[in-house]
């Protein structure tokens, strides 16, 4: 290990490389330090189940990824990314209706919704058409808004439950749980406010940039990751855990890629206890029950649209969806879970040899669930795929326990970094004004504990970079200044 850099970065999730590649940038010497024999935190590609089956280990679809500026403007393509899409971004099959189908041309998305067409036109098109100025507010943290008028409107509707949005702006069951089944990837009940902020942010990043997903795998946007740090001159170390800031070489900059908890674990003696407090309080978010497929043959869907989406909502009317979720709240897990599933080597054929499959789906569970619902999530498979488990292979379970082994980021199971609710999103982590920086000078957070929370978008790292060069090295602009 060197015995001086400007800048160590502990983790090397998105965030944690996004935050290099940002001090890199300008001409500073970064290390990046990760506790796994490889890089990526979340963003990993692995043969789960048989050879030449090729699983994202956990994120898979990455709209995000290509609608905010942190992964967006990043030379990836240069360095071996290539991102695939599909015909249609989501899928959401029903048991008596035409699946809703959301796709990048606003146009043919409303066109599939039937007479709630031009009410998904006209809560959609005002933000698509000024998605870099929203974006500009919503990925950063809560400051007086740069464009106040654009954020009041969209505040509007996204303050409001995701259920009474669907059902005051649609008609019809398809639009509504269309909706649903986008706002529930915030892992919390429908009826919570502010949970059409999610439905909303994803469909409009839909509609901006799509759906895709990296050639090869989730892997390969962490491999261009790495390739651009390099090509900065920053360095990774894999496969040394840090246990406590001591261990790391002297810096004026530490960005910690960590969550509350690892973060107190590595940094908590050099905090104050009013902050660490406040870490501790941290609420963790559901968590996340998946199962990795080894396919023989496609998903057997019933309505044809699923076999063209990157991802299928799998969960019914929006009541169900609903219901799912504020199961998963009150501490337990519905007979009928809502699913996100998606079939990857249907689009990018790198994923399984010889004309086979990988798939995989995943439910929302209490953090710490210690059950399996493998039963579960394939019922509600064959109950819009009949036959699903004739095709199955083999298939890999990824418990919430089996995930924080593989991540102690993901605290219990949870994927988000803490729940997402309004309160913990607006004032996570701390409650300070500066949610990167911490009581301690060159210690600084860049992790899905800090603003704008879960996914894989590295706003995150680059938001705490740029803190960090202003406050560390007095280069640059504060996060959120214009």
């Amino acid at each position: 290990m060197p015995t001086h850099v400007d800048a160590v970065v502990v983790g090397a999730g998105p965030n944690g490389l996004v935050a290099a590649i940002e001090l890199a940038r300008a001409g500073l010497e970064v290390l990046v330090i990760e506790a796994a024999d490889t890089p990526g935190g979340g963003v990993r590609t692995a043969e789960l189940t048989r050879p030449g089956f090729r699983h994202d280990v956990c994120s898979g679809v990455h709209p995000l990824a290509v609608a905010a500026e942190a992964l967006r403007d990043l030379p990836l393509r240069e360095h071996g990314l290539e991102w695939v899409h599909a015909p249609l971004c989501v899928a959401h099959p029903l048991d008596d209706a035409p699946a809703a189908a959301l796709t990048h041309s606003l146009a043919e998305s409303a066109a599939s919704l039937g007479e709630d067409a031009a009410a998904w036109t006209s809560l959609m098109r005002p933000f698509i058409e000024r998605w870099d100025d929203l974006a500009y507010d919503l990925l950063r943290p809560l400051r007086v808004p740069r464009r106040p008028l654009l954020a009041a409107r969209f505040g509007l509707h996204a303050l409001r439950p995701a259920s009474s949005l669907a059902r005051s702006r649609f008609r019809t069951p398809r639009a509504r749980a269309l909706f649903a089944g986008l706002a529930a990837h915030g892992m919390l009940p429908l009826e919570d406010r502010a949970t059409a902020a999610i439905g909303l942010v994803l469909g409009i990043a839909a509609h901006v940039g799509g759906w895709p997903v990296p050639r090869g795998g989730a892997g390969a946007l962490t491999a261009a990751l790495v390739r651009v740090l390099e090509a900065y001159g920053g360095r990774i170390e894999c496969g040394r855990r840090v246990r406590r800031l001591d261990e790391l070489p002297p810096a004026r900059a530490v960005l910690l890629d960590l969550t509350a908890g690892p973060a107190l674990e590595v940094a908590g003696d050099r905090f104050p206890g009013r902050f660490r407090g406040r870490l501790e309080r941290i609420r963790p978010g559901a968590a996340a029950f998946k199962v990795d497929y080894a396919l023989s043959a496609p998903i057997p869907w019933r309505d044809e649209a699923c076999r063209r989406a990157m991802v299928v909502h799998v969960g019914g009317r929006l009541e169900e969806v609903a219901a799912a979720e504020r199961a998963v709240a009150a501490g337990s897990v519905a007979d009928a879970p809502f699913l996100l599933v998606s079939q990857p080597s249907l689009f990018d054929p790198t994923r399984a040899p010889g004309g086979a499959h990988t798939a995989w789906a995943y439910a929302h569970v209490p953090n710490g669930f210690s059950g399996d619902i493998t039963d579960r999530i394939e019922a509600q498979l064959e109950r819009f795929a009949p036959g699903f488990r004739d095709v199955v292979l083999e298939r890999a379970v990824l418990t919430p326990a089996w995930l924080e082994r593989h991540n102690p980021n993901l605290t219990g199971g949870d994927i988000n970094g803490g729940a997402p609710d309004l309160r913990q999103t607006l004032l996570r982590p701390a409650g300070r004004w500066d949610p990167y920086g911490t009581p301690v000078d060159h210690i600084y957070l860049c992790s899905s504990a800090t603003p704008p929370g879960g996914g894989v978008h590295g706003m995150c790292g680059l938001n705490a970079a740029r803190v960090a060069l202003r406050r560390s090295f007095g280069r640059g602009r504060n996060a959120g200044s214009s």
